[in-house]
């Protein structure tokens, strides 16, 4: 498989993604298929959304004989972030993985965290409340 190969399913990914958000239900196969551009292969649409599923990034319900996806996270944002969780539990130095995170951040990106952290309803205040 070359790199342009996996770009493309990753885009793929993406589009598929994108076409179960805006639509605000869960979405069949066929459904996702004809909201995408390009008419991807029945076969391709479904193979990205076992994928999906199995990564825990869509959920999927009985509907009639096969399945209607939806997503498993409200937005992208919440994507990216369920995904950097997934790579800091992954790792055994958690301390050393977040170091180096912060350390490589912008200037902008570090008074950001800096601001969330210290805003009233920081991870850090909720997670004292429990």
């Amino acid at each position: 498989m070359t790199e342009a190969t996996r770009r493309q399913a990753g885009e793929l990914e993406g589009a598929v993604l994108a076409a179960l958000w805006a639509a605000g239900r869960p979405l069949t196969g066929p459904e996702v298929q004809r909201l995408l551009p390009g008419e991807p292969a029945r076969t391709t649409i479904a193979t990205i959304l076992a994928r999906l599923h199995e990564k825990g990034t869509v959920r999927r319900t009985r509907h009639g004989r096969g399945f209607a996806y939806h997503p498993a996270v409200e937005d992208p944002s919440a994507l990216t972030a369920q995904r950097m969780h997934t790579e800091l539990d992954r790792g055994g130095d958690r301390s050393g993985v977040l170091a180096r995170f912060i350390s490589r951040l912008s200037t902008d990106d570090e008074q950001l965290v800096r601001a969330l952290l210290e805003s009233p309803a920081s991870p850090a205040d909720r997670r004292e409340q429990r």
